[in-house]
C-alpha cells in the first residue's frame, strides 16, 4: 500500500504505483500527460516528493513518472500477464476522488473478466481518481494499471502489465507514441457532457457558444477560447471532440488547454450530465 501514490501534474491528479528503486512510476497515458512535465507525488502518510512525467503509449493508455529527489520509498513487483486467467481475484488500488489526507489508498476487491494483449477488464469498481492507480494480484505483484471506467460500474479497463514490460525502454526514455481512441473501441461508455459548441479555426477549435450551467461554465471556460488540445490529444474538428468525449464517463476529470487573448490557459473540467 505505501508504493500506491497519488500524482498530481499541473491541475489534473490520477493515481501510480512505484515500480522500482529508481523511483519510476507505472500511471496511465492521460495521467502523466506530455514528457517533462513537474509532477507531485503524495504518498499515503502525506510525505510529497518531486517528480517528472517520462513517456506514453496513448493507444493503450500506458504512462510513467519518476520521483527526482532523493528518498526512501517502498516499491512493488510486477507480475506476468501470462499466468493470468479470467475470473482470478484481485485487488484495486487508488485514491478516488483524488487524494485525502488521513485516508489511505482505497482498496477494493474483485476479479478478472476478460484478458487480451492490450486490455484487462476487471469488475472491481473505478471512480475518478483512480485513474492511474494499480491491480494487483492476490500475491501482492502489479498486473494492471488502472485506465477508464467501462460502460458499466462492474466492468472497468485496466492496462496489463506486461505492455509496460515490452515497451519499458520507449517509457523511460520519454518517447510518447499511439492514438487516444484505439484503446476505447471495445467500450460504450456513459455519455459525457461538457456544454460547448465548437467551430474549426485553422488547425484547432473555437469555442462559438457555452451552455450555462454546464461543466464547461462552471469550470472557466469562455467563449473565443481556441482549444490546443484536451489532456493529451490534438483535436481540430468538432467530430473528434465528440469522439472524444464519447470515450469518457460522467465524473471523468479532463485537462482542456486553450489560447486566451495570447496566453496559454489550462482549465480543469469534471465533465457532467445534460441537464435537458
Amino acid at each position: 500500500m505505501p508504493a500506491t501514490v497519488s500524482l498530481r501534474v499541473g491541475n489534473s491528479q490520477g493515481s501510480g504505483v512505484i515500480i522500482d528503486r529508481e523511483g519510476r512510476i507505472l500511471t496511465a497515458g492521460h495521467v502523466s500527460g506530455e514528457v517533462g512535465r513537474d509532477a507531485t507525488i503524495i504518498f499515503p502518510d502525506g510525505r510529497r516528493l518531486h517528480g517528472k512525467t517520462l513517456g506514453a503509449n496513448n493507444g493503450i493508455d500506458s504512462g510513467m513518472a519518476i520521483i527526482t529527489e532523493k528518498s526512501d520509498f517502498t516499491f512493488v513487483e510486477m507480475a506476468k500477464s501470462a499466468t493470468l486467467k479470467k475470473g482470478d481475484w484481485c485487488l484495486s488500488l487508488g485514491h478516488p476522488g483524488g487524494y485525502k489526507p488521513g485516508r489511505p489508498p482505497v482498496v477494493r476487491l474483485g476479479r478478472i473478466q476478460n484478458l487480451d494483449a492490450k486490455t484487462l477488464v476487471s469488475d472491481c469498481a473505478l471512480v475518478g481518481g483512480d485513474s492511474g492507480g494499480p491491480l494487483f494480484d492476490m500475491h501482492g505483484r502489479v498486473i494492471g494499471i488502472h485506465s477508464r471506467i467501462g460502460g458499466r460500474v462492474n466492468s472497468n479497463v485496466h492496462v496489463p502489465i506486461d505492455t509496460y514490460t515490452r515497451t519499458w525502454d520507449r517509457l523511460a526514455a520519454g518517447e510518447v507514441w499511439g492514438s487516444v481512441f484505439s484503446v476505447f473501441d471495445f467500450l460504450k461508455p456513459a455519455e459525457a457532457y461538457l456544454g460547448i459548441r465548437s467551430v474549426m479555426d485553422k488547425k484547432s477549435l473555437r469555442i462559438e457558444s457555452i451552455t450555462p450551467g454546464s461543466p464547461a461554465e462552471k469550470a472557466g471556460l469562455k467563449i473565443n477560447d481556441v482549444i490546443r488540445k484536451i489532456d493529451n490529444q490534438k483535436l481540430a474538428t468538432p467530430d473528434e471532440l465528440g469522439a472524444f468525449l464519447k470515450a469518457r464517463r460522467l465524473g471523468t476529470q479532463i485537462n482542456v488547454y486553450v489560447q486566451r487573448g495570447g496566453k496559454a490557459v489550462s482549465v480543469a473540467v469534471v465533465l457532467g450530465k445534460r441537464s435537458d
